[in-house]
Formats: structure tokens, sequence, C-alpha cells
């Protein structure tokens, strides 16, 4: 049985961890998951449903040049005022 995903962690030297989120369409319920192999079997942790659908996650890292954090989201939607230097 697959993980619940722990706690993110960052940082030089550390792994990247196949952590991925989840939707049942049974009950509802968005959760998160540490897959180790394409073969595990991943339900529902709330009521055990099998038809469990992965869904495409957004992510941040850290800008090579400055140091600062760059969303996977483009455009305003990354941004909360919409006067970032990425909005169209």
């Amino acid at each position: 049985m697959p993980q619940a995903a722990p706690e993110a962690a960052g940082g030089k030297g550390r792994i990247a961890m196949p952590i991925y989120e989840y939707h049942c369409p049974k009950c509802d319920h968005e959760f998160e998951v540490l897959v180790l192999s394409r073969d595990e079997e991943v339900r529902c942790p709330e009521c055990s449903c099998k038809g469990v659908t992965r869904l495409m996650s957004g992510f941040a890292h850290k800008s090579g040049e400055s140091g600062r954090m760059v969303s996977s989201h483009s455009g305003c939607a990354s941004c909360s005022g919409g006067t970032c230097s990425t909005c169209h």
C-alpha cells in the first residue's frame, strides 16, 4: 500500500520524492500519496475506492540566477496582484 505523503523537504543533496496528487470520484476527496512503484495500487484513504484519478500538479523551483521561487503556472494566475514581471 502506498505511503501517505511526508512533509515536503527541500535543500541540496535531497532526493526528489514521487509524490502524486489524486482525486476520488466516489467521495470527492483529494489527497497526496508517495508512490514508489508504477505497479502500486492507490486507494482513497477516506473510502478505500480503487478508481482514483491522478491529477496534474503544479510545482515551483528556485531560479538559478536570482534564487527566487518560480511557479510552473503561467501568467497572472501565479501572482497575487497581477502586476508581477511574469504577467502578459
